[in-house]
């Protein structure tokens, strides 16, 4: 999931938001100033609800962060890699590169996030607590409660053992423990996660059919992303393992056809595009690259502006482009390369020069060779 914009860094990770965040955000405010709140707690202006609601939603958003960048503090003293915190629609991602060494470091990383969500719903629950005894009943009163309520729930939702909820790494944990096949784990995790998915989806349409609202249809999208995510792991997994031990430069292509960034489109299409049959060309300076140009992107560039538009203009920019070396595992470079719109990544020296380029057809041969070899 792709941040729409950045907010900073929080324990040296950088911490982005996705737009779909909004959704969530909106519907918990809206939901809770216009509905809950006066149905709970009367005689108060619409003022005084509407702020309630705004200040739950952004404190449940700031312990949602919490919940991540647990995960992302326990995963870099683990020794894995946080390339950074996304929150969005459906909460938050910690985007982690590479796998846990031993199933404990996947149990403290997983049970970490639940605990923190834990944690704070108690920690509310105890104002609340406070509230009440000393006879506060009113609308601080409720938006502590909610608060207390929706991080609790939170936690037990995650803990549920189906990937890719925390619970179903906790899950994997435990089978990759009892077999040492953290393979089959995985599998067994995502196939939870897709039995999950069809529950919530089938709950869901019966409460939106039985009358009970359209939260029913919120639990059926739950579900639906569940599945799709679980499938998606399930793949992931298999191809990790056939991917197991194989290099970047085992796959890549060597001294790839490079462009100038001052070349024209019309000059690309006229000379490079047939010539070569390349469907990505990188630019390079001195050797070192600075772009990758692409089929894609030359085409949305009018017939009648490609002699007038370079190539540059058109690129993929440099702080944008997904860099490997060499002897980098191929299983490290996956989770970048599918974060990349262009699907492909440049392979440079130490120094920063120019040695290949790799797509997703050479990670796609190399599955293939790899099962292959496998299967002897």
């Amino acid at each position: 999931m792709r941040a729409s914009f950045r907010l900073g860094r929080v324990a040296g990770v950088p911490v982005g938001v996705n737009w779909s965040v909004l959704v969530i955000f909106a519907l918990i405010a809206w939901g809770l100033a216009a509905n809950q709140f006066p149905r709970s707690y009367p005689d108060h202006s619409p003022v005084a609800y509407a702020l309630a609601g705004l200040a739950a939603a952004v404190v449940f958003l700031v312990g949602l962060l919490a919940h991540e960048v647990s995960h992302a503090v326990v995963a870099k003293r683990n020794g894995l890699t946080v390339d950074g915190i996304t929150l969005w629609l459906f909460g938050g991602v910690a985007e982690l590169r590479g796998e846990p060494r031993d199933p404990g470091a996947e149990l403290r990383i997983a049970g970490v996030g639940p605990l923190v969500s834990l944690l704070i719903g108690a920690f509310f629950g105890a104002i609340a607590a406070l509230l009440a005894l000393t006879g506060q009943g009113g609308l601080l009163f409720g938006a502590v409660a909610w608060l207390a309520g929706i991080n609790v729930l939170l936690a037990i939702f995650n803990v549920l053992p189906a990937a890719p909820l925390d619970g179903g790494r906790l899950l994997r944990a435990a089978v990759w423990k009892a077999t040492g096949d953290r393979t089959r784990a995985s599998v067994v995790a995502a196939r939870a996660g897709w039995v999950l998915g069809v529950l919530l989806i089938g709950l869901g349409l019966w409460q939106f059919l039985s009358g009970v609202g359209f939260g029913g249809l919120w639990l059926a999208l739950i579900g639906w992303f569940l599945i799709g995510a679980a499938g998606m792991e399930e793949r992931q997994a298999r191809t990790g393992t056939a991917l197991r031990g194989i290099r970047v430069g085992d796959v890549m292509t060597p001294q790839p056809q490079t462009a100038s960034a001052e070349m024209t489109v019309a000059d690309f299409v006229d000379h490079y595009l047939f010539a070569y049959r390349h469907s990505a060309l990188p630019l390079t300076e001195d050797g070192r690259p600075t772009g990758l140009v692409t089929v894609d992107r030359v085409r949305g560039v009018p017939p009648e502006r490609r002699a007038s538009t370079t190539l540059a203009e058109v690129a993929c920019r440099a702080d944008d482009l997904v860099l490997a070396q060499p002897g980098e595992q191929l299983n490290d470079l996956l989770p970048r390369l599918s974060e990349c719109a262009d699907g492909r990544a440049l392979v440079v020296t130490d120094d920063g020069h120019l040695t290949g380029i790799v797509s997703p057809s050479d990670i796609s041969r190399a599955v293939q060779r790899s099962t292959l070899a496998r299967s002897r």
